[in-house]
């Protein structure tokens, strides 16, 4: 390693950590020992201290310990007569660097509760989004997980101007890559830099504004240590663990803008522990040999042109990106953003007028492949500030394409809109709501690009089983509604054959190991009555991905010889998921929870548990914060049942399955249904009130608890007796 880089990675740590140690002995004294330190809303205290050390930095005074072992692993400053220094010290010094960011970032939160924003998204007077919680964690895991999201750049500093920065950063979205950003370099800052450019900053959007200083390096490395203890089931203080699954799994590197000093060569340094590179824009030392990182540690002097074809390359990054005949950029990373106001040139749906959106299976002999057309008015044709009625119509034919797979097809519709930057596309079927952006018409955006987008993508996606696409554009007010009345006819027969599938009329279940590329032996089995846990993938899903990708994460799976119908198991499950998840698990009950309940990975929309007192359950989706009657916030619970566990008394699912009939069914099922947030019941209320009166008890909804009137298990208890819940009348779990 240069010497000139080890020099001011040492020095810059011993700043670092002398600066923690001031801020540590102030915010003793001014708020004392005892004080309550935490990042917002996460079960993993300090993640990368708690990730390392699996130590919990729950108190001021527990940092007096982190800041021992921050200066056992700083090396001596080097100095002419000490011997060159190697890259060990170095990367010891960084991780010391980033155990006292955490401390730094931490107190700030004490002494300033309001300088980040608690969320997602930036508000108007404040872009600094701060720790990620753990909500966001799981929401934006998936995409790491299902590959959506390959990676993130950590852009520290500023580019030259604004213009530069723009096309940057619309160069790494149109890779998929989310942007982490913090530091300034020049009095500027690169999120402030593309806000000023007009990109939209937050979360949803990719370009995430940790913070204003170096310090808030830290977000993105404890982003990555929590996603291998979340979804890796990796133990907090396995720290080899940790590092070398985020350098096999987590694809991220650092851009460093601007001039390099001591602090930002000691984060970098903390980063390359991780796997992570950096390449920079200045002319520093190289750091060449491979050994940590895949590649290059540190590349330097990169044109501004070429930074992120380069940092992708150094990084070992395989990035695919598909090309579609649009005049906007065009990928996942644009599927957040929003058309606000001012911004809005046209408006389709959403109350205002009609919008659906249908896709039919045609004979081959109807569809003319690659067709667009535009009934009616195209855009142009529209004054700024517009609202139509629209219907969006597909038609498809394939040798392998099945009436079933239309629905799925159709559903594609949505996220495949989305990605078009400065189109917004929420609801589907007969609910369709779209926006779009001045901007985009301004580049040449038309009517005619959304079929364009939607022959181009299905084609690529579901080129298995599609052998044609035409799409069909309706502007005027009578065809739409023709369109309309046609769709809801056949929306009902799809329901009406999805609800109608049960389990045991077929011989054939599903896989689903997406997963395992962050959760090694998590396994979902996906049935017609219980979907993946993730909310995204049921079992017609599966059944169309294994058509179209017979080597995917999707398989069948031969039931076999029905080894306990009650709470579900089966030979051929059992024999497939010890194979698939590499012998640790070697059977599991699809319809219970309290012997071997399946296993779950971080992307699991709500976690059950069992309240003994209440002879009942709890059900709990990752949008509550608050504690829950099992003695756990959602954050806590998720880290004791993910990353591939079997965890019995607990299991992760989607919201769907809370009212299927095999819902926990080997143990009483919804009838034990005690609590749940009043947010979650509220969304499933329409299934859940004809669910209840299935079994006869019309009035259960009302009489599941919710954190308005318990937030205790005895509370829970007093609630249920007091409204006579149909749970005491069942017989004892244990």
């Amino acid at each position: 390693m240069s010497k000139l880089i080890a020099s001011a990675v040492i020095r810059g740590a011993h700043k670092i950590i002398s600066r923690a140690e001031e801020k540590f002995k102030e915010a003793r004294d001014k708020f004392g020992e005892n004080q309550v330190v935490e990042f917002p809303n996460t079960g993993y205290y300090l993640p990368i201290i708690y990730g390392m050390l699996g130590y919990k930095v729950e108190k001021i005074k527990d940092m007096e310990y982190v800041l021992e072992v921050c200066k056992r692993l700083l090396p001596p400053l080097v100095k002419e007569k000490h011997p060159l220094p190697y890259l060990a010290p170095a990367l010891d010094a960084g991780m010391a660097t980033l155990f006292a960011e955490e401390l730094i970032e931490a107190i700030r939160y004490i002494e300033d509760p309001k300088f980040y924003v608690q969320g997602e998204e930036p508000t108007d007077s404040n872009i600094w989004l701060g720790a990620a919680d753990d909500i966001i964690l799981r929401k934006r895991g998936v995409e790491f997980v299902d590959g959506t999201a390959p990676g993130f750049a950590a852009v520290v500093g500023s580019a030259p101007d604004d213009a530069t920065a723009h096309k940057i950063a619309i160069e790494l979205l149109e890779k998929n890559l989310y942007v982490f950003m913090c530091s300034e370099f020049n009095g500027k800052r690169f999120s402030e830099q593309i806000k000023s450019a007009g990109l939209q900053l937050g979360w949803p959007t990719r370009l995430v504004s940790f913070g204003p200083d170096i310090s808030a390096a830290v977000f993105a490395l404890g982003f990555a240590t929590r996603a291998a203890m979340s979804f890796g089931g990796i133990e907090a203080g396995d720290f080899r663990k940790i590092l070398i699954y985020n350098k096999d799994r987590v694809f991220a590197f650092v851009l460093a803008m601007g001039f390099v000093n001591d602090e930002w060569y000691a984060n970098a340094a903390g980063a390359i522990n991780w796997g992570f590179p950096t390449i920079a824009d200045t002319p520093i030392p190289e750091v060449l040999p491979t050994g940590i990182c895949t590649y290059e540690h540190v590349v330097s002097n990169i044109p501004h042109s070429e930074i992120v074809q380069k940092a992708v390359e150094v990084r070992g990054l395989k990035v695919t990106v598909a090309k579609v005949p649009v005049p906007v950029s065009y990928g996942p990373a644009f599927e957040g953003e929003r058309v606000r106001g001012e911004d809005i040139y046209l408006e389709a749906g959403g109350g205002k007028t009609n919008a659906v959106e249908f896709l039919r299976m045609k004979d081959m002999n109807e569809v003319e492949d690659g067709r667009v057309e535009v009934i009616g008015k195209e855009l142009k044709d529209f004054p700024v500030g517009s609202r139509t009625p629209l219907a969006i119509f597909a038609e498809v034919a394939g040798r392998k394409m099945q009436e079933d797979f239309e629905p799925i097809l159709e559903r594609q519709i949505h996220h495949l809109l989305n990605y078009a930057q400065g189109v917004m596309h929420i609801g589907q079927r007969d609910i369709a709501w779209i926006r779009i952006a001045k901007q985009a018409i301004d580049k040449g955006f038309k009517f005619e690009h959304i079929g364009k987008i939607l022959h181009a993508k299905l084609h690529q996606d579901f080129g298995n089983i599609l052998d044609k696409i035409q799409v069909k554009i309706y502007t005027e007010q009578a065809d739409v509604d023709k369109i309309m009345n046609e769709a809801r006819a056949i929306y009902k027969k799809r329901d009406e054959r999805l609800a109608g599938m049960t389990d045991e009329e077929v011989d054939t279940f599903y896989s689903c190991t997406l997963c395992q590329s962050f959760a090694p032996n998590h396994v979902c089995i996906v049935t017609p009555e219980r979907p993946g846990l993730c909310g995204a993938y049921n079992w017609l899903d599966c059944r169309a991905s294994y058509e179209i990708n017979p080597t995917g994460p999707n398989q069948p799976v031969i039931k076999g010889e029905v080894l306990d119908p009650v709470y579900g198991q089966w030979k051929g499950v059992n024999e497939f998921v010890k194979k698939a998840s590499r012998g640790a698990v070697e059977a599991y009950d699809a319809y219970g929870m309290l012997r071997s309940p399946m296993t779950s990975c971080g992307c699991f929309e709500c976690i059950a548990a069992v309240l003994p007192m209440c002879n009942g359950f709890m059900a709990v989706d990752r949008d509550h914060k608050d504690m829950t009657p099992v003695g756990m916030k959602f954050s806590t619970l998720a880290g004791t049942v993910g990353g591939g566990n079997v965890t019995p008394g607990f299991v992760g699912h989607s919201k769907f399955y809370i009212t299927s009939r095999k819902y926990l069914s080997a143990e009483g099922g919804i009838l034990r249904m005690v609590w749940m947030p009043k947010r979650l019941k509220a969304e499933i209320m329409e299934r859940l009130k004809k669910r209840a009166e299935e079994l006869g008890v019309p009035d259960l909804p009302e009489k599941i608890a919710d954190e308005t009137v318990a937030t205790t298990e005895e509370q829970v208890l007093e609630f249920i007796q007091k409204v006579n819940h149909p749970v005491l009348n069942l017989p004892p779990l244990f």
